[in-house]
């Protein structure tokens, strides 16, 4: 198993993760019979809730254009319909599904305003679309040296693609024809050390930060010290919305 689909799997079992996928569940009100897209389903991690939600009559596609994650999805859900895709060219054809979902993944393609018209080609009319992505401009530290806890934050939103994706939903599902229903932010706490590290790659980013230069070696290390010393408090904005065809 790659690191990659170690860490997402990680991500999706924090506590955070747990709760706002299944609010992006509730409000995507997928039904018994429809049929169902998840956009970049990654090792399909949301599958089985997808599915749970459609039953037997209904049909679940997951579209992901790294083979190694579809292939990992295949395994988990034997039998189910996966397709390897780009999001910016869907493997659908038009007017084909009742929902599509998208759980962060818009926050690294390389045509954010694509990828959603995309998802507005493949809807139904009146058909959902659900997103959920990160807004990493909001990602905030707590310890006494805000200079370097700020420039952890800069750096770290740095490394993504469209960090500020989350906040460019709404705009974004309007430029594509989309009628936005419904716009959540979620607070993504923090408190436990490990778990931070873990998510928010805190060891990982901030050395990446040192060697590029953005943060001194010892304001790191000593920086670095007292969150792992306790007590911790970071975290950002995610952001849940739902638009209609």
């Amino acid at each position: 198993m790659t690191d990659q689909i170690v860490y997402m799997d990680a991500a999706a079992a924090t506590e955070a993760g747990t709760s706002y996928k299944r609010r992006l569940l509730e409000m995507l009100a997928a039904a018994p019979g429809q049929t169902v897209v998840d956009l970049g389903c990654g090792p399909g991690t949301d599958l089985g809730s997808l599915r749970a939600a459609v039953g037997d009559t209904g049909q679940v596609i997951g579209v992901d254009r790294d083979p190694r994650m579809v292939e990992e999805a295949r395994r988990r859900h034997p039998g189910a319909d996966l397709r390897q895709g780009d999001l910016h060219e869907l493997p659908l054809g038009d007017g084909t599904v009742d929902r599509v979902r998208v759980d962060r993944v818009l926050q690294h393609v390389t045509d954010p305003a694509a990828a959603i018209s995309q998802a507005r080609r493949v809807l139904r009319p009146g058909g959902l679309f659900g997103m959920a992505e990160p807004d990493w401009d909001t990602l905030a530290v707590a310890d006494d040296d805000r200079e370097t806890s700020r420039a952890f934050a800069r750096f770290t939103a740095g490394q993504v693609r469209n960090p500020s994706m989350g906040r460019e939903l709404v705009r974004l599902c309007a430029g594509a024809g989309l009628r936005v229903r419904a716009v959540e932010p979620v607070p993504v706490l923090f408190r436990d050390y490990a778990v931070a590290d873990r998510i928010l790659g805190l060891r990982r980013n901030s050395a990446r930060a040192v060697e590029g230069g953005a943060i001194p070696r010892e304001r790191a290390e000593a920086w670095l010290d007292r969150l792992a010393a306790g007590p911790v408090v970071a975290g950002f904005t995610h952001y849940l919305v739902v638009a209609q065809a």
